[in-house]
């Protein structure tokens, strides 16, 4: 070959490396995301994470357990990057999967509501609370707290998530096992709540009867009250005056993710305190950082501090989710 070809086809061979690497480096970011949380929060999030960013979301939506699970059988290669929307304890119990990671709002979050190792932190608080449609029942004959509830009037007047398919159903019936006294006592007043609730079989059928008018009360998300009555809806949000929780849920990095970086990039920005005055204005989801004005937002929520917290066994009644859910199903089928 002629030394000029020669020379030409090295010239070609280096324009064309010159040209797939600046396509290498150009390459979109994207992050794939396993989240259980919903679509008004994904589109919401996502949407504007990108537009900041660059970065392109590719979102994985199921249940809690059904992210967790494909996460613990990919975990020799994983095929995520985050997971989001999970539960404290379903977090602390699958940490083996998830990458340290100390996000630049790490500060702003309560410990109470991240791991001490940067494992997972807390994102959303959930308060479980009553809904009331105040057309259906004024105002001033609701109930004020988780004990009013268990007045025979109220039979068929409640609505309530099944909990077997909700996370926070199952956390607020253990949780008023404890409230209630514990023990058979406890069981036999949850016994008497359940006999007057219509059991859904999901949580959007609750906040549509109270907020639609078909069920006078509901026992539900804070957040649910809030979307219904910025929509017009005649719903009050109910702090029962005997207590509530506040379940935290969080994020994490899977460990072994293919995109590291957009996954620490998600982290930081998802926490970040005009985000989540974003998120709160969209969907009233409560933050876990505490240095909102949540008097000076859309929702006008009181703060945490104002609220009546008690404290929740949710290791202890995780660890019997599978015979406690049979205990609740058997009650039930009896109370019907």
């Amino acid at each position: 070959m002629p030394t000029l070809a020669l020379r030409a086809c090295a010239a070609l061979l280096l324009i064309i490396g010159a040209l797939a690497g600046h396509a290498t480096a150009q390459a979109p970011q994207k992050v794939v995301i396993y989240s259980s949380n919903d679509d008004t929060l994904h589109k919401l999030v996502f949407a504007a994470f990108t537009k900041e960013t660059g970065i392109a979301v590719e979102p994985v939506s199921a249940g809690s357990g059904v992210v967790l699970k494909r996460i613990q059988t990919e975990k020799e290669r994983p095929g995520g990057d985050i997971i989001w929307g999970v539960s404290r304890s379903l977090l602390e119990t699958n940490k083996q999967y998830f990458s340290a990671y100390a996000s630049k709002n790490v500060d702003a979050i309560p410990p109470e509501y991240r791991e001490p190792q940067g494992l997972w932190i807390g994102n959303n608080l959930h308060l479980m609370v009553i809904l009331q449609n105040t057309n259906v029942l004024p105002e001033a004959q609701g109930p004020k707290a988780w004990a009013d509830l268990l007045d025979p009037k109220w039979k068929g007047k409640i609505a309530f998530t099944d909990p077997a398919n909700s996370g926070s159903a199952y956390s607020t019936v253990t949780m008023l096992v404890d409230l209630f006294g514990g023990g058979d006592q406890g069981w036999a007043k949850v016994r008497q709540l359940l006999a007057n609730t219509k059991v859904l079989n999901r949580s959007s059928l609750v906040f549509q009867g109270v907020g639609n008018g078909e069920y006078p009360l509901g026992i539900s998300l804070e957040y649910a009250g809030y979307v219904w009555a910025a929509g017009g809806a005649p719903v009050k949000t109910i702090y029962p005056a005997d207590g509530t929780i506040a379940q935290m849920e969080g994020v994490a990095i899977i460990k072994g993710g293919p995109n590291t970086d957009a996954a620490k990039a998600f982290v930081d920005y998802i926490n970040r305190k005009d985000v989540r005055e974003m998120i709160l204005r969209g969907t009233f989801r409560r933050p876990a950082r505490q240095d909102l004005d949540l008097a000076a937002l859309p929702g006008n929520m009181p703060s945490l501090k104002s609220v009546k917290l008690i404290d929740y066994r949710e290791e202890a009644w995780t660890a019997v989710r599978a015979q406690t859910l049979e205990k609740i199903k058997d009650l039930v089928q009896e109370t019907r």
